[in-house]
C-alpha cells in the first residue's frame, strides 16, 4: 500500500511538471483539497502576502514528527518534501511526503541528519521555499536557522538569534534574570574542563545536574551526588552532547530536589504579540527522558498558573520570541517555581497542547512564518481556552524489565488501540517495519483526551491494553504500571515519581502465545523436529475419534470421593472390604512408557479424560504420573508434568489418580536430600496425586521408608510395593523365595503402609507364583488391601492377575486393549471378561472398555516414530531368562540401535542376564535395572564374558552408572555385594555407607528459587522449583524453550512431532474461548543472514517470522551469542555499537567494575563485570556494531 502510495505521488508530480500552469489551474504544487475543505479560509489567505504564502516544505528530519508536520501541510495545500538517510529507505516519513531525497550517503547515520550544507542543496535544487527542523537533530541549532536564510528558504522557528541565546543555557539564564523570571543558581557560561566542573560542585555544594548546553530531551544529562561521580559524569555527559547535538559543551546547575517539572506552550510573532496556550505537567521522567505528559497540570494552583504563563509570556516578549517554543519551570514543594530552560522548537509533548486547546500548533508555526499576526489567526490571549484533559504515553522499544534497554529487530505483529479520544502519532506502527539501532526508540506517541485527568487515564489505560505488537519489547508494561497507580491517578506527581516506585518495574509478562507458537511450526518446517524420532515411521494424518457422550451435570461419584471424604485409612479400608477385583489402568502412563518410549502428550489424554470420568469412574485408580513421565514430560515433551497433573485432576475428579515414587529417589534417578523428597510428595498432593506407590530398586527398606514418610505427611495413600524378582515357584531358587517377600513386606506394614503392592516390573510373575506369593500375603495380614502389577512381555500376564485375584488380590493392573501386550500391562477388555459373571466381576462394561480401545488405538498411531513394534513383533517368554523389566525393554532395544547393536540385540538380552549375575541377582527396576543394562550393552561391545570381566575388573573402564553402584548410591542390594568385583571396580574409590540421602545436606529452597527468576524471569512458579532440584538442567531447558515457544502443548501432536505442510489449516485452542485459526502458506528463500521468513496466516491476518536455517547457517560466519546462565559470559545488554573498552585480556576486575561503552539510538550505557574475576577473553574492538546478547567478553570468575 505504501509503495503504492508512493508510486502515486510519483506520477502526480511528474504531471505536474509537464502539464502547463494554465492546464493545472493553480500555480501551487502538491495536493490540493477540495474547495471549502483547506484550514486556510480565502478571506485569511488574502491577509498574507503572495510572496510570502508557502508552497513546498520541506521537513529536516525522520519519523513521527515528520509525518506529523506533513499532514499539516496537507490540510494547507503545501506540496511536502521529505529527506531520508541510508538506513530510513523503507521508513514511512519518506512514502508520507510528496516528494523524498536521500541524504547523507556514506555517512553515519545521525550525520545524515545533521549535514546541513546538503540538506539546503537540496532544498534549494527542489524548490523549497521553507524548511520545518522538527525537533531534535538540527531543530536547536542556530547556524542551521542563519544558513537556511541566508539560502533564500523561511525557517519554521524562531530566529537564528533567539534560537542561538535560548539554545545556550547560559544566555538563555541571562534573559531570564533580565525579564525579572526567577532562575536556579548555575554556571555563567558553558562548562568544558572537569577542573571548571568540580569547581563549581565544590563551590555550590552537591547534589548538581549536568546538562547539555546545546540540546535537551535528557540527552548528555547526569546527576552527580557525590565527588567521585563527578569525571565520569562529565566524560560521559560530554560524550552524549555531541553524539546528539553536535557539541559536547555542559551547563551546571544546582539540582532542585522533588521538583514537578511544568513547562508553558508559547506562541510569538513577527509583531511582538506572545500568547501562552497554557501548561504541560512532565514530571513523569525516567533518566531525565518524559515518559508522560499532561496537559493542564493536574491540581496547579490557578495563581502559580497565571503567574507561571505570565513570566513565561515575559521572557519571551523580552528576547522578541517568534513562532511556537516551550519555557520550562520547575516547581518545587512550597510552590516556588525556577526557570530553567527555553526549547526554541516543537516540543514532543505538543499534542496534548493542541488536545485540549484545539489549536494546531504545526500550522500556527507554518502561518506565522508567512507572516500572519496572531490576531489575525484568532489567537488572542482571552480566545484560548482549556477544553478537559490530555495524556500523552511515549511508546518506545525499550524492555522495562532489562532496565529499559532499546531493542530493534523487525515488528512480526502491529495491533493498534483506537477509539474515542484517542490520537496516535507514529512513523513504525505497522507490521514488518523495521526498528534500526541508530535513532530514538520512539515508537508511538498515544494520547488520550477526555473530560478530566482520571477519565483521560482510563481511556489510555484500555488503549494500551488494546495494543499488540510482537518482534521487538516495548515500555507498554511500565506504562500500563504508572498509569495504574494510585499517586499518578491523584494527578499530583513530582519527578521522583518513577524512582521512588519500584513496584512500577513488577511486570506481569506478555505470553505472546500465538506468535511463539508460529515460531515453533516455522522451527520445525525449516530445521524439522524438535523432539528427536527415534525410527523412521510417521505420525498417522488421522484425527483420533473422542466417543461420544451425553451431557451430564456432574460426574458419577467414584473412589476419590470416598478417599476425600473419609481420608487413606477408611480408603484402604473400604478397598479391602470390596467383593469384586478393582482395576488400576495404566494406559495413562505405565502403558505409553513401555510401549511408546513415555512420550505420549497431555494433549492426547486431555481429550479422552471426559470419557474416562463417565464410564470408568469405578476404576481403583488411574496410573497417569511419576517415573519416566517427569522428566520426559518437560526434556522431550516441552510441557510441564505439574500442569499435566493439574490439568487431568479438573478433568478427572472422581477417580484417584496414582503414581510411581521411587523412594528417596523421588521421580529421579539419583538419591536427593530428605527435604526434596518431602517438598515433592507435598506439592504433588497439592496438585491432584492420591495414591504413591513407593518403591525402592533395592528394595533397599531405609529407602521405602523415607518415601513413605513424606506420602504420609503430605496427606497421601502409601502403598509401598515390593520390587519382584526371580521365580517362588522354583525352589531352586532361594535368594528371593516366598519368606523373603513376607519379611519385606512385614517391615513395609510395620512402617505404616495403607496398601501393600507387589510390583513385578519384568513380567516375571508366573501364574503359580502369583498365587503362592498372594495367598502368602493374605494369610499373613487379612486386613491389608493387596495390589499387583505386572508386564505382559511373556504373554502370561492376564493369567498371573486372574491367579492373584482368585489368591485374594483387591487390585491388579491392567491398560486398554489398544495399549496393553507385549511389554505393556495386560489386557483390560480380557480381564474384564474373564471375570463376568463371577463373584470377582469388575464393575466395568466391555463395550466401554471397547470405545476406549478405539480411541487409542488411533492415538498409538500418532506415535508411530516410537512404535515399539518397529522391532518388537510379539511377546517374549525368554523374560523369565533375562528378567528386563518391561518399561526397559524397548528403550534397550532403541539403545542397541543407537549404539550400532542392532544386530547383536539377541546377545544384549543374554548378556543382560550374566550382567544381572555379576552385580549379585539384583532386583531389576529404575535406576538399578540401567546399572545391568549399561553393564550389559558394555559387555557387549567390548566382547566380555562374565569370566572375563571378573578377571579384568581393574583393568577395565566400566560405565559411570556401574561405578555408582558399587560405590553405593542406590543403597545396599538384598544379600550384599558382590566380591572381590567390588573392589576391584573401585579400585580404591570411596563408597558410601547407609542410605545415601541421609548424609545429603538439604537444597535451600529460597536460593534455588532466586537462582531460577535471575535466569527464567518472575513468572517461575513453585513446580518449577521443585523440578530443579531433581533436574536442574532439564529444568532449565524446558524453561528456556516454553519462553522462546509458547504453549507447544496446545498443538495437535503431528503437528507437534513433524509440524504442519504448506497450505495446511489448523485450530489450536490456547485456552477456554481462545481459539487460533492458523494457515501455512509458504517458505521464503534463504537471506543473506542464513534465515528463511514463514509465511502463515493466522485468524486471517498475515504473519511471518524469520527462522535461522542451521543447516545452511553452518557455511555463514555469525557472531557468538553469550551463554545464557554463565555469569563470566557477559553479553551486549542491547543492540549498539562498541563506544570504548575499558578493559584489556588477563585484567583483574570486581564486580560492578564498568569493563565496555555502548552507544544506541543515542544513549551511552556502561556494561559492567557481572563477578569477580579475571578477563579470559574479548570477543569485540571499537566501533563494532552489535545485536543484543553478542558476546562482548569472558571472565573467569573467582
Amino acid at each position: 500500500m505504501f509503495r503504492l502510495q508512493a508510486r502515486l505521488s510519483s506520477l502526480c508530480q511528474s504531471a505536474r511538471t509537464q502539464l502547463p500552469d494554465v492546464a493545472r489551474g493553480h500555480n501551487h504544487y502538491g495536493f490540493k483539497l477540495p474547495p471549502g475543505i483547506a484550514c486556510s479560509s480565502t478571506q485569511a489567505q488574502s491577509q498574507t502576502k503572495p510572496d510570502e504564502k508557502i508552497r513546498k516544505l520541506m521537513v529536516a528530519n525522520r519519523g513521527e514528527i515528520a509525518i506529523r508536520v506533513f499532514r499539516a501541510c496537507t490540510e494547507m495545500n503545501i506540496t511536502t518534501v521529505a529527506i531520508y538517510s541510508e538506513q530510513d529507505m523503507m521508513h514511512m516519513h519518506r512514502q508520507k511526503a510528496d516528494e523524498s531525497y536521500l541524504i547523507g550517503k556514506g555517512l553515519p547515520p545521525v550525520a545524515a541528519y545533521l549535514n546541513i550544507p546538503e540538506i539546503i542543496h537540496v532544498a534549494k535544487e527542489n524548490g523549497v521555499d521553507a524548511i520545518h527542523p522538527g525537533y531534535g537533530f538540527l531543530s536547536e541549532r542556530d547556524d542551521f536557522a542563519q544558513q537556511v536564510i541566508d539560502a533564500g528558504i523561511k525557517f519554521i522557528g524562531p530566529s537564528p538569534e533567539v534560537v542561538r541565546k535560548m539554545g545556550d543555557k547560559v544566555e538563555a539564564r541571562q534573559a531570564a534574570i533580565a525579564a525579572g523570571v526567577q532562575v536556579v543558581p548555575g554556571t555563567d557560561g558553558p562548562v568544558s574542563s572537569i577542573e571548571e566542573a568540580r569547581y563549581f560542585c565544590e563551590q555550590y555544594g552537591l547534589p548538581v545536574i549536568f546538562k547539555a548546553a546545546y540540546g535537551g530531551g535528557g540527552r548528555g544529562m547526569r546527576i552527580v551526588r557525590s565527588m567521585e561521580e563527578v569525571d565520569e559524569n562529565f566524560r560521559r555527559a560530554t560524550s552524549e552532547a555531541e553524539a546528539a547535538f553536535g557539541n559536547g559543551a555542559l551547563f551546571l546547575e544546582k539540582f532542585i530536589e522533588r521538583p514537578r517539572h511544568i513547562e508553558v506552550q508559547i506562541l510569538g510573532d513577527r509583531g511582538g504579540n506572545v500568547v501562552h496556550l497554557y501548561e504541560r505537567d512532565c514530571s513523569v521522567q525516567r533518566r531525565h527522558q518524559k515518559v508522560v505528559e499532561i496537559a493542564p497540570a493536574p491540581k496547579l494552583p490557578l495563581d502559580i498558573r497565571d503567574k507561571m504563563t505570565a513570566d513565561a509570556v515575559k521572557l519571551a516578549q523580552c528576547v522578541g520570541y517568534e513562532n511556537a517554543g516551550t519555557v520550562e519551570f520547575l516547581l518545587d514543594p512550597s510552590g516556588q517555581y525556577y526557570f530553567i530552560e527555553v526549547n526554541a522548537r516543537l516540543q514532543v509533548e505538543h499534542t496534548v497542547t493542541e488536545e485540549v486547546t484545539g489549536i494546531d500548533l504545526v500550522q500556527s508555526q507554518i502561518k506565522i512564518a508567512e507572516g500572519r499576526l496572531l490576531p489575525e489567526m484568532g489567537l488572542s490571549q482571552e480566545d484560548i481556552e482549556l477544553h478537559g484533559c490530555a495524556i500523552q504515553c511515549r511508546m518506545t522499544t525499550e524492555d522495562p524489565a532489562r532496565g529499559f534497554q532499546p531493542d530493534t529487530g523487525r515488528i512480526e505483529v502491529f495491533r493498534s488501540g483506537e477509539g474515542m479520544g484517542i490520537r496516535l502519532d507514529s512513523a513504525l506502527g505497522f507490521a514488518g517495519a523495521i526498528i534500526s539501532p541508530y535513532y530514538d526508540s520512539l515508537l508511538v506517541k498515544v494520547i488520550a483526551k477526555a473530560r478530566d485527568h482520571p477519565s483521560a487515564a482510563a481511556k489510555m489505560l484500555r488503549t494500551l491494553k488494546e495494543f499488540r505488537i510482537r518482534g521487538v519489547k516495548t515500555n507498554i508494561p511500565f506504562l500500563l504500571n504508572v498509569l495504574q497507580h494510585e499517586q499518578f491517578l491523584s494527578g499530583v506527581v513530582d519527578t521522583y515519581f518513577i524512582d521512588e516506585n519500584p513496584q512500577l518495574f513488577k511486570f506481569f509478562p506478555t505470553q505472546n502465545r500465538a506468535q511463539k507458537l508460529l515460531y515453533y511450526l516455522a522451527q520445525v518446517m525449516v530445521n524439522g523436529p524438535q523432539t528427536p524420532l527415534a525410527t523412521d515411521l510417521q505420525p498417522s494424518e488421522v484425527e483420533p475419534t473422542v466417543p461420544q457422550l451425553p451431557y451430564v451435570p456432574a460426574p458419577p461419584k467414584g473412589w476419590r470421593d470416598i478417599l476425600v471424604k473419609e481420608g487413606p485409612e477408611a480408603f484402604a479400608k473400604k478397598v479391602r472390604e470390596h467383593k469384586g477385583l478393582l482395576l488400576m489402568d495404566t494406559t495413562f502412563r505405565d502403558a505409553h512408557q513401555s510401549l511408546l518410549a513415555t512420550r505420549v502428550r497431555t494433549f492426547d489424554l486431555k481429550r479422552i479424560s471426559p470419557f474416562v470420568t463417565q464410564r470408568f469412574n469405578n476404576l481403583y485408580s488411574l496410573e497417569n504420573w511419576g517415573g519416566a513421565t517427569f522428566d520426559v514430560a518437560m526434556r522431550f515433551l516441552h510441557e510441564c508434568p505439574w500442569e499435566r497433573l493439574e490439568e487431568l485432576r479438573k478433568l478427572i475428579p472422581n477417580v484417584p489418580f496414582q503414581m510411581l515414587l521411587r523412594g528417596a529417589n523421588a521421580v529421579g534417578y539419583t538419591n536427593y536430600p530428605d527435604n526434596v523428597v518431602y517438598k515433592f510428595c507435598d506439592m504433588a498432593v497439592k496438585s491432584g496425586m492420591d495414591i504413591f506407590r513407593i518403591f525402592d530398586s533395592l528394595n533397599y527398606l531405609p529407602n521405602i521408608i523415607v518415601g513413605m514418610d513424606a506420602v504420609g505427611k503430605a496427606g497421601g495413600v502409601i502403598e509401598a510395593a515390593i520390587s519382584y524378582t526371580g521365580d517362588v515357584s522354583d525352589p531352586s531358587k532361594t535368594k528371593y523365595n516366598l519368606d523373603y517377600y513376607v519379611d519385606l513386606s512385614t517391615e513395609l506394614v510395620k512402617a505404616g503402609t495403607h496398601i501393600l503392592s507387589i510390583k513385578d516390573m519384568a513380567g516375571v510373575l508366573k501364574p503359580k507364583a502369583a498365587k503362592m506369593l498372594v495367598g502368602a500375603l493374605r494369610d499373613k495380614f487379612p486386613d491389608i488391601p493387596i495390589h499387583v502389577h505386572t508386564h505382559d512381555t511373556a504373554c502370561a500376564g492376564v493369567a498371573s492377575m486372574l491367579a492373584a485375584a482368585e489368591a485374594g488380590a483387591d487390585v491388579v493392573d491392567v491398560a486398554v486393549d489398544s495399549m496393553s501386550g507385549l511389554t505393556s500391562q495386560p489386557s483390560m477388555g480380557a480381564v474384564v471378561a474373564a471375570l463376568e459373571g463371577t463373584n470377582l466381576e469388575t464393575g466395568i462394561q466391555l463395550s466401554d472398555v471397547s470405545d476406549y480401545s478405539a480411541y487409542w488405538e488411533q492415538t498409538r498411531n500418532l506415535y508411530a516414530p516410537f512404535e515399539c513394534c518397529k522391532t518388537l513383533k510379539s511377546g517374549n517368554s525368554d523374560v523369565y531368562i533375562n528378567e528386563i523389566p518391561g518399561g526397559q525393554y524397548t528403550n534397550l532395544q532403541f539403545q542397541a540401535f543407537s549404539l550400532g547393536l542392532a544386530d547383536q540385540f539377541e546377545e544384549v538380552k543374554k548378556k543382560y542376564a550374566e550382567a544381572n549375575q555379576l552385580l549379585g541377582n539384583i532386583p531389576k527396576v529404575t535406576p538399578s535395572s540401567k546399572v545391568v543394562g549399561d553393564m550389559a550393552q558394555f559387555m557387549v561391545q567390548n566382547k566380555l564374558t562374565k569370566e572375563m570381566v571378573e578377571d579384568r575388573a581393574e583393568e577395565l573402564s566400566f560405565p559411570a552408572s556401574v561405578i555408582e553402584y558399587f560405590q553405593g548410591y542406590l543403597g545396599v542390594p538384598p544379600g550384599g555385594y558382590p566380591e572381590p568385583l567390588r573392589t576391584k571396580i573401585l579400585k580404591g574409590q570411596p563408597s558410601l555407607e547407609g542410605r545415601p540421602g541421609e548424609a545429603l545436606p538439604p537444597v535451600d529452597f529460597d536460593k534455588l528459587r532466586d537462582d531460577l527468576r535471575e535466569k527464567h524471569g518472575r513468572d517461575v512458579k513453585e513446580h518449577d522449583v521443585i523440578s530443579a532440584a531433581l533436574y536442574p538442567k532439564v529444568t532449565d531447558e524446558f524453561l528456556e524453550f516454553r519462553d522462546k515457544y509458547g504453549p507447544v502443548d496446545t498443538l495437535g501432536t503431528r503437528i507437534f512431532f513433524v509440524g504442519p505442510k504448506v497450505a495446511q489449516e489448523m485450530e489450536v485452542q490456547i485456552e477456554r474461548g481462545k481459539t487460533l485459526s492458523i494457515k501455512t502458506l509458504a517458505c521464503g528463500d534463504l537471506n543473506k543472514n542464513g534465515e528463511r521468513e514463514m509465511f502463515f496466516e493466522l485468524n486471517g491476518q498475515l504473519r511471518s517470522v524469520k527462522v535461522k536455517d542451521e543447516e545452511a547457517a553452518k557455511e555463514l560466519h555469525f557472531h557468538p551469542k553469550a551463554l545464557k546462565g554463565v555469569r563470566g559470559s557477559v553479553g551486549a545488554p542491547m543492540p549498539g555499537e562498541v563506544v570504548d573498552i575499558k578493559v584489556k585480556e588477563g585484567d583483574k576486575v570486581e564486580k560492578g567494575q564498568p569493563v565496555l561503552v555502548l552507544s544506541a539510538m543515542k544513549m551511552e550505557m556502561v556494561v559492567t563485570a557481572p563477578a569477580s574475576g579475571t578477563v579470559k577473553s574479548i570477543a569485540v574492538e571499537k566501533k563494532m556494531k552489535l545485536e543484543g546478547d553478542d558476546l562482548l567478553m569472558d571472565i573467569e570468575c573467582d
